[in-house]
């Protein structure tokens, strides 16, 4: 994974709010042009990369993800070192302007994908290459995995859909929604702080269900093995990914639903690399072969599978966002790079 330093990486201080405080233009189309402005660095709260001195005042978001009955929970971050050899080798050049590779604009009122739940696509029953050998120890060995024919949504689940659920069954709405909507501009962006209960809830609301991770990465890469659902090589230009906005000197946030024709997958799906983390049907669990021991195996942790438009370096989870890429949190756990689609048997 591409990881920032702690002096430069201030994309995470604005974005969290985490050790700094930003400056953002009003108007909703300008938001993703300004640059940070941080009033303390990182090591505020990291001193010497050690978590257990966090100034908890200053960390409520960290805590969205971290909360647990274990008070000690959030000090083993301190434990892994941030190391990618895999991600080392791309050389990112940045793109030419934010909007680099996008069909739509960044922010717009009017949906054009419209307020039902998305239109599927059929993935056909057979055998596809998961997993890698090259990159992190829960990710392999690759090995032939089969799935049966399904269906799973072309679009991750907007702002709109996801309204149109809360308004029907008075579901309590996501964080980032103001009197029980959505952000101006934001009518199609992927919803986000969902959890693992909201993103099941939601399938089975509209007659489907969430996708395995095998199904998921299946319609993500094809039967080809390819890294990217677009090919083998890491494209800034194809995904709403950090090394877009950290390349660019720019915040980040979001983008429109099928907003990057060049990041489709072999199957037509988009944003199954960067823009949100997909909430998954499957448990955290080793692959066939796997002889790396971890305590976080078994029915615990949930998959999440895709990346984000957000760097989370100590999970080494989504800067470039492979297709065998996955994460793993609770179900009750939420924030701002957490989404979903859903799927369904194809009968």
């Amino acid at each position: 994974m591409y990881f920032f330093n702690i002096k430069s990486f201030v994309l995470f201080v604005s974005v969290f709010g985490l050790c700094a405080s930003a400056s953002a233009k009003d108007a909703a189309t300008e938001r993703y042009q300004h640059a940070i402005q941080a009033s303390q660095s990182c090591e505020a709260c990291h001193e010497q990369n050690q978590v257990k001195v966090f100034k908890s005042s200053m960390a409520n978001d960290c805590m969205e993800c971290h909360a647990s009955e274990d008070s000690t929970s959030a000090n083993r971050v301190a434990d892994k070192k941030f190391s990618d050899v895999y991600a080392d080798k791309l050389k990112i050049a940045p793109p030419p302007e934010a909007t680099a590779g996008m069909s739509v604009p960044m922010y717009y009122d009017e949906t054009r994908i419209g307020k039902e739940p998305h239109e599927m696509i059929s993935i056909p029953a057979g055998k596809f290459l998961r997993g890698s050998n090259g990159r992190l120890p829960d990710e392999g060995p690759q090995y032939e995995a089969e799935t049966k024919a399904f269906k799973i949504d072309k679009y991750e689940v907007t702002n709109l859909q996801y309204k149109q659920f809360i308004d029907a069954t008075n579901r309590k709405s996501p964080n980032h929604f103001r009197n029980r909507t959505y952000p101006p501009g934001k009518v199609d962006h992927p919803v986000v702080w969902v959890t693992w209960f909201d993103a099941h809830d939601y399938c089975a609301w509209a007659g489907k269900r969430l996708p395995t991770d095998i199904e998921w990465e299946k319609a993500a890469r094809g039967t080809d093995g390819r890294d990217y659902p677009w090919g083998d090589s890491f494209d800034v230009t194809r995904v709403n990914s950090p090394v877009r906005w950290k390349s660019l000197n720019l915040e980040g946030d979001t983008m429109p639903v099928g907003s990057l024709e060049g990041g489709k997958s072999p199957y037509g799906l988009y944003d199954m690399s960067g823009n949100v983390w997909e909430w998954t049907d499957s448990w955290y669990t080793q692959y066939p072969g796997n002889t790396w021991p971890s305590e976080n195996y078994g029915e615990l942790y949930k998959t999440l599978k895709g990346g984000s438009w957000w760097d989370c370096s100590y999970y080494q989870c989504g800067v470039s966002a492979p297709s065998f890429n996955r994460s793993y949190f609770k179900q009750n756990i939420k924030n701002s790079s957490f989404g979903f689609r859903c799927a369904k048997d194809d009968n």
